[in-house]
């Protein structure tokens, strides 16, 4: 019969934290996925060529970016990353933007940088800046957090920077840069989203 108090009790206490988090999912809200690994629906293609091989968004050609369909606020942006170039590989992800300015492939700001030496850094976000913590030639996870004027990035698992003082939009576009040219074709995988209220 203790056995059998215990297991009830364990299954309470396991249903109670179930609700808990639940709740708190419900309070972030709901963490969706951008790329099926089999289409580029849900996406824009700007003055690049972007196709599906093997699961992955494969950068093959051009300058330009793979953009959301839709705007973004708050949110929490979570996506794998590899560069195929063996050295000087140059990407990056934009974020609250709305317009990519005449006579230029891609938006002024801000860029969490996917560039060699310079990865996950924002230029003009002061702080936004991290060294030893992605592995070369190999997948990458990045976990962007933006909220209101607030920014934080973990690379791999880890904590890369806490920012504060981004300007301007309040929400926007999140593209996928192409700079094949110059910086070489890349992978992505396992890309969400997570919209913050």
């Amino acid at each position: 019969m203790k056995n059998i108090r215990f297991s009830l009790g364990a299954a309470l206490a396991l249903i109670c934290a179930a609700a808990t988090l639940i709740h708190a999912a419900d309070a972030c809200g709901k963490r969706v996925c951008l790329f099926d690994g089999k289409t580029l629906n849900g996406w824009t293609i700007v003055t690049c060529e972007a196709t599906v091989d093997s699961g992955d968004m494969f950068i093959k050609e051009g300058n330009g970016l793979v953009q959301t369909a839709r705007k973004y606020a708050d949110f929490i942006f979570e996506f794998d990353w590899k560069a195929l170039k063996p050295e000087k590989w140059d990407s990056g992800v934009y974020f609250r933007y709305d317009t990519i300015p005449p006579k230029r492939p891609w938006p002024a700001r801000y860029q969490a940088n996917l560039r060699q030496g310079m990865e996950g850094n924002v230029g003009g976000l002061k702080g936004a800046e991290s060294k030893g913590l992605v592995k070369d030639h190999e997948w990458n996870s990045f976990k962007l957090t933006v909220r209101g004027s607030k920014a934080e990035l973990e690379i791999n698992g880890k904590p890369a920077w806490k920012a504060d003082g981004l300007e301007g939009l309040k929400e926007g576009f999140i593209g996928i840069q192409a700079e094949v040219p110059g910086g070489g074709q890349h992978r992505f995988r396992n890309i969400y989203i997570t919209e913050l209220k």
